[in-house]
């Protein structure tokens, strides 16, 4: 009796164990390190602008990463033109994404990335996040760069990639809305309410308008879902074929 006991209480504890899951179990690692980075420099920005850090010139080092990888239209201009094609001015379209401009813009970024990671993070492999991902900052980047209205208009922080993001979570909601017989307009409501929400903190609060940006990332990432995606394009020429 007292290994039978022993036996249960073993399988009861594996049985604890077994449930136990961490949230970031489901949550892609291409997404928590991009997360963490988005952190991890905000921390330090943060830090270094309410004085707690005590290196000199710590109190102007988020303008000064803004100024080194922010993309403008100037910046797309003399890279397009060849005036400057240098390693440095390039990386701005791929680094502008991990840094933002105040603590509430990164980490309403962070929980973004973390919702919508998880969400596609179930069905999505890493290397088709990591694509759409790069495919909607580089659009959006380049989006801003032709029609921000300043030449001079900075374009920092991860929301193009989050809106790429964003497309494919449409796409998924699409397809679902077509299995289950609804209206598939009804996928389209966070993009509608996320850029609703923009809109009027914009007007409330005032901010710097990258909408050009999110918008490109949200197409991009609607458009390349179906080729990224699970199943990739046949799968998605078949969902039509059964319509």
């Amino acid at each position: 009796m007292g290994v039978n006991h022993k036996g249960a209480g073993q399988g009861a504890g594996m049985d604890e164990e077994t449930r136990y899951e961490s949230p970031f179990n489901s949550i892609p690692p291409v997404v928590l390190i991009l997360v963490f980075a988005v952190i991890g420099v905000e921390a330090v920005l943060t830090l270094a602008g309410s004085g707690v850090l005590p290196q000199p010139g710590a109190l102007g080092w988020r303008l000064d990463l803004v100024e080194r990888f922010a993309v403008s239209p100037v910046v797309l201009d003399r890279v397009v033109s060849g005036a400057d094609r240098s390693l440095d001015m390039l990386l701005r379209f791929v680094a502008y994404p991990f840094v933002h401009l105040g603590l509430t813009h990164a980490a309403f970024a962070a929980v973004m990335l973390l919702a919508l990671g998880k969400f596609l993070g179930d069905a999505w492999s890493a290397l088709s996040l990591i694509v759409l991902m790069l495919l909607a900052t580089l659009a959006g980047a380049v989006a801003h760069g032709l029609f921000a209205s300043h030449p001079q208009m900075p374009l920092v922080g991860a929301y193009p990639a989050i809106y790429g993001l964003i497309g494919g979570f449409t796409y998924v909601q699409w397809l679902r809305a077509g299995q289950d017989g609804g209206s598939r307009w009804l996928a389209f409501r966070l993009i509608g309410v996320l850029l609703g929400l923009q809109l009027v903190f914009g007007l409330m609060f005032g901010s710097i308008p990258h909408w050009q940006a999110d918008v490109t990332g949200f197409v991009v990432g609607l458009v390349a879902s179906p080729i990224l995606g699970p199943g990739g394009w046949a799968h998605f020429l078949s969902r039509i074929r059964q319509r």
